[in-house]
C-alpha cells in the first residue's frame, strides 16, 4: 500500500511538472518564437527531470521493473542535456532544436506518467493511453534523439573555448577532465546507446499491446 501511493504521487507529480513544460512551450513558440522557449521552460524543465533521479533509484532498490540497463543511459544523457548543456550554455539555449527537445520530451513524458499514474491508482489504464504509451516514442524518440546530439553539438565549440567543468593540472589532486571531450564521448554513446533503447522499447510495445489484445 505504501508503494502504490508512493509512486502515484510522485508520478502526478512528475505528471504536473512536465505538463507545465508542454504548456509554457507550446504558449512560448507561439507568442514569441523559438528563441524564447528555454528562458521559459527553464526552472520546470529543470525541476522535471532531475526529479527522474529517483527513478534509477525506483529501479536499483526494486520498486519498479524498468532495467537499470535501460533507466540509467536515458535519465543520464537527459540530466547532461539540461544541466551541462542547455544550463550552462546560453549560446544555444536559443536554438530551435531547444523547442523541438522540450516538446517531445513533455509529450513522452505526460504520456509515460500518467500511463503509471493510473496503474498506480487504478490498477489499470485505458486501451488509448495504453497504445499511446508504447506507440508515440516511435515518432518521438528519433525527434528528442536528434535534437539532444544536435544540441550537443553546437555546443562543443563554446565548451571548448570556455573550458566550464574542466580540470587542468598541475593540481593537488593529480588530475585533470575535459569536458570537451566528455562531450564527444557523450556524442559517441549515442551511436551504440540510442539503437539498442530504440530495440528495447519496441520490444516493450510488442509484448504491452500483444497481451492487451489477448486480454
Amino acid at each position: 500500500m505504501l508503494r502504490r501511493t508512493y509512486l502515484s504521487v510522485y508520478n502526478w507529480a512528475v505528471f504536473i511538472g512536465w505538463a507545465q513544460v508542454l504548456f509554457l512551450a507550446v504558449k512560448t513558440l507561439k507568442e514569441s518564437g523559438h528563441e524564447h522557449v528555454y528562458s521559459a521552460v527553464e526552472k520546470p524543465l529543470q525541476l522535471a527531470q532531475t526529479a527522474a533521479i529517483l527513478e534509477i533509484v525506483h529501479s536499483l532498490v526494486g520498486l519498479v521493473r524498468s532495467p537499470i540497463s535501460a533507466t540509467l543511459p536515458q535519465i543520464s544523457s537527459r540530466l547532461y542535456l539540461t544541466w551541462i548543456i542547455l544550463h550552462s550554455f546560453p549560446e544555444v539555449q536559443t536554438h530551435f532544436l531547444v523547442s523541438s527537445l522540450t516538446i517531445s520530451w513533455s509529450i513522452t513524458e505526460i504520456i509515460r506518467y500518467s500511463f503509471f499514474g493510473m496503474k498506480e491508482v487504478f490498477g489499470g489504464t485505458p486501451s488509448f493511453l495504453l497504445w499511446l504509451r508504447y506507440s508515440t516514442f516511435l515518432v518521438m524518440y528519433p525527434i528528442g534523439i536528434s535534437s539532444e546530439v544536435g544540441l550537443i553539438y553546437l555546443a562543443l565549440p563554446h565548451i571548448k573555448v570556455s573550458e566550464k567543468f574542466c580540470i587542468r593540472m598541475p593540481n593537488r589532486w593529480n588530475f585533470s577532465f575535459d569536458n570537451f571531450y566528455i562531450a564527444i564521448v557523450a556524442l559517441g554513446i549515442y551511436v551504440p546507446g540510442s539503437p539498442h533503447l530504440y530495440r528495447y522499447m519496441l520490444s516493450q510495445r510488442k509484448k504491452a499491446l500483444s497481451k492487451s489484445k489477448r486480454e
